[in-house]
């Protein structure tokens, strides 16, 4: 006897040529180098007096997002993640290229939210698609971003370029990503913070927002950059390299929503130092150029603390209000570790 075929399998998607002109070839917005998706290869020509910058920075169900986030939220922070490194060099994203790799053919109702929140983010950010794969995995849901930046030749701010006696400054507020999963993963809030200071939270968590109007003052001004993403003790390490510098806990610039939450459960100190996922920007500036440097951030609209200072002969230790060391057990977020 014949079976009623179940709705949401002949919703799902038939065929990759469906999934790739109906959902991702929109969103290249008519690139001519893109070949409206149809080629093996796409076509870049960087403009005159330009440095191109590539960075990857994939994302996988599990471990950078919860399988049960909205396609949209998901679509976002995959593009977000990677433009926040290119925020730290100071460039200015262009295209990107996507490769999906899926469990099963997704349904259409997923990937229509997915490519909506692509096209979202696309326009927030300044860039489009220019080409990628599909495939069918084994794993969970895998989305790799390889994204293409550009910046006046010569200009490129690097990871490594601090020196003795740059202040380190870092932009917006710190730990409230991390907060913002614990919410989520817990299902509740923590006490002391009402509705709308965990919503403010989680919407962290979901939807970086990368600094890319600091792009001008960072290469004028920074003699090293990184984004915040695995924790700022550990991101700050990288930065410092063979330097360090002693961090007051009371310097960490806090959201209202973070405050109150450290103010209800004091222990949350290391999830706000070690956990992750803040996509702010750590940069070293050096003294003679901290002046016009604030003065950049402050007119690009972007809030800045300066931290401390880099110094020989001693670690990063965090200190607390009365100058002794707090005892930071964690470290940072590391995918061989966990």
């Amino acid at each position: 006897m014949p079976t009623t075929p179940d709705p949401s399998e002949t919703d799902r998607i038939g065929t990759e040529t469906e999934l790739i002109q109906d959902y991702l070839a929109p969103l290249t917005n008519g690139d001519p180098g893109a070949f409206d998706l149809r080629d093996d290869a796409a076509l870049l020509a960087p403009a005159p007096g330009q440095d191109l910058v590539f960075t990857s920075d994939p994302i996988i169900a599990g471990v950078h997002f919860l399988p049960t986030e909205s396609p949209a939220d998901i679509a976002w922070k995959a593009l977000a993640v990677n433009v926040s490194d290119l925020a730290a060099k100071g460039a200015r994203p262009i295209s990107y290229v996507l490769n999906l790799a899926f469990p099963e053919s997704p349904r259409r109702a997923w990937m229509a939210a997915f490519s909506a929140g692509l096209k979202a983010a696309q326009e927030s950010f300044g860039c489009h698609l220019i080409g990628g794969d599909t495939d069918v995995t084994p794993g969970p849901l895998s989305i790799g971003v390889t994204i293409i930046g550009s910046l006046p030749s010569g200009s490129y701010v690097p990871r490594q370029g601090a020196r003795k006696g740059d202040h380190v400054f870092v932009t917006g507020t710190i730990g409230d990503a991390a907060l913002g999963l614990k919410i989520r993963l817990a299902q509740s809030g923590f006490d002391g913070l009402d509705a709308e200071q965990r919503d403010y939270l989680v919407g962290r968590y979901l939807r970086p927002s990368p600094r890319l109007a600091l792009g001008d003052t960072l290469r004028a001004h920074a003699s090293a950059a990184l984004d915040v993403s695995d924790g700022l003790l550990k991101d700050l390490k990288r930065l410092a390299g063979p330097l360090g510098v002693l961090l007051s806990f009371d310097r960490v610039p806090l959201s209202d929503a973070a405050a109150a939450a450290i103010a209800s459960d004091p222990s949350l100190f290391e999830r706000i130092l070690c956990g992750g996922d803040d996509y702010e920007l750590l940069i070293a500036v050096p003294p003679a150029l901290i002046g016009h440097f604030r003065r950049g951030a402050a007119s690009a609209g972007v809030a800045v603390t300066d931290l401390g200072i880099l110094e020989e002969n001693i670690p990063v230790h965090v200190l607390a209000s009365d100058g002794t060391p707090m005892d930071v057990s964690l470290f940072g977020y590391d995918h061989f570790s966990r």
